[in-house]
Formats: structure tokens, C-alpha cells, sequence
């Protein structure tokens, strides 16, 4: 876990969408979710656009229909853009979640605590102002959540592995 996490730092400090990734976007998000998604960090952005590319390629060995799924996978940490959690700051949080078994949790009167652990809520409440359905803001507040439920594992599953 420790040298993913290593990895996973070194890969995104830096990280930012390619010409192609921004072309991909904009052939799966509406004006309303490019402005949206565009508030995000860069290395968010690049995360929640691999964690796309990856739900596509799952969708497709499942032959499930993938268009809803990347969406939502483009969209999934959107509740970020409520506050600065940048990858250092994220860094830190991982590592203190980590140590604290999750216990820093309780203090998420802190800003930065809050947009870690409540992103998801975070996200489906700003998405439901744009009359998103039920289910897919389920699946954006849930994404972090242990629910047995298919399409909210390919999410998570590939949440995690970028």
C-alpha cells in the first residue's frame, strides 16, 4: 500500500490532462460539466480521467453500456472543487488517515478534513442543482462507501487502482 501510495504521488505531482485527454473529455461532458470539471486541479482532472478510461475498459469486457459510467467517473470527485485539497494536502490526509485508522474523521470541522471524507456528498449536492437522477448522484455520493452494488464497484475498483 505504502509504495502504491508513493507511486501514486509521484505520478500525479506533476500531472496534468494531455491534448488527447482534453479531446476525450469534451466528447463525454456536457458545457455545464467541462466548467464544472475544469475547477478541479489538474491532477484531479487527470485521476478522475483515468478513472474513466479505466471504467470504459471494464464496461466493455462486461459489455455494459459505459457512457453513464464515465460520466460519473469524470464527476466523481467534483465535490473537490469546494475546497483547495492539493496533492501535498491530500498526501498528508492519506497518510494521516492511514496512521489514524480513520479516526481523524471526527475532525472534519477542518475544511480540508471535511472535502476528504465528504467529497462525494459534497459533489451529488452541487451535481443535483444540474437535475441529475437519483441513481447517478447515488453512485457520485457513494463512491468511497462499502455497498455491495456492480456499477458502484467498477467505480470504486477503479477509483482506487488510479
Amino acid at each position: 500500500m505504502l509504495f502504491y501510495r508513493i507511486k501514486q504521488f509521484i505520478l500525479y505531482i506533476n500531472a496534468k490532462p494531455t491534448e488527447y485527454d482534453l479531446k476525450y473529455i469534451v466528447s463525454k461532458l456536457n458545457d455545464n460539466e467541462l466548467i464544472l470539471f475544469k475547477n478541479l486541479s489538474m491532477h484531479e482532472q487527470k485521476h478522475c480521467i483515468n478513472v474513466a478510461k479505466d471504467v470504459e475498459k471494464i464496461c466493455y469486457n462486461k459489455k455494459i453500456n459505459s457512457s453513464y459510467l464515465i460520466k460519473i467517473a469524470l464527476l466523481h470527485d467534483i465535490g473537490k472543487i469546494k475546497g483547495n485539497l492539493n496533492i501535498i494536502d491530500k498526501s498528508i490526509l492519506v497518510i494521516l488517515d492511514y496512521l489514524s485508522k480513520g479516526k481523524i474523521r471526527k475532525f472534519n470541522s477542518v475544511k480540508k478534513i471535511n472535502i476528504y471524507y465528504n467529497h462525494g456528498k459534497i459533489g451529488a449536492d452541487i451535481l443535483k442543482k444540474y437535475g441529475y437522477n437519483k441513481r447517478f448522484l447515488y453512485l457520485i455520493e457513494n463512491h468511497h462507501n462499502i455497498i455491495d452494488d456492480e456499477e458502484l464497484d467498477i467505480i470504486k475498483f477503479c477509483d482506487n487502482k488510479n
